[in-house]
């Protein structure tokens, strides 16, 4: 199945490889990104936990995993032929978010960290959020 924001088998693919820790195997497409943005807050909540820790080998991990949720998972996914200007821009946030979680982890800097979830956190709400309507188009 395809929607204008990403492929369900590329989607399934990328949330399996990044080792998220629940069933993939009944999610619809958008379910899938939802897990996604969820997975890639908590890498974040971990990464700061770790970084104020002093936890260098969590904190590299954590951001590394929230980094390839960005790029193997939301940005691999995006159709930029059916999705457009919109695909494009998220395209173009995940490349930056993608950047500033490499400075985060080099810098231990965790308003990086709280600039990167301050980003993606509204798309993830507003995701949640039309889950009744993409529902209802899917059935």
């Amino acid at each position: 199945m395809t929607s204008p924001f990403g492929r369900s088998g590329a989607l399934a693919q990328a949330y399996r490889r990044i080792g998220a820790e629940t069933s993939v195997v009944d999610a619809d497409p958008h379910r899938l990104i939802e897990l996604l943005f969820d997975a890639y807050a908590e890498c974040l909540v971990q990464a700061r936990g770790a970084m104020l820790a002093g936890q260098t080998e969590i904190k590299g991990r954590s951001i590394s995993r929230a980094a390839r949720i960005v790029d193997e998972g939301l940005k691999a996914g995006l159709d930029l032929d059916k999705g457009g200007r919109l695909a494009a821009d998220l395209r173009d946030l995940y490349e930056y978010v993608s950047l500033r979680l490499v400075l985060a982890n080099v810098r231990n800097d965790v308003s990086i960290l709280e600039e990167c979830s301050r980003l993606i956190e509204p798309l993830r709400q507003a995701w949640k959020d039309i889950r009744p309507q993409a529902t209802r188009a899917v059935n």
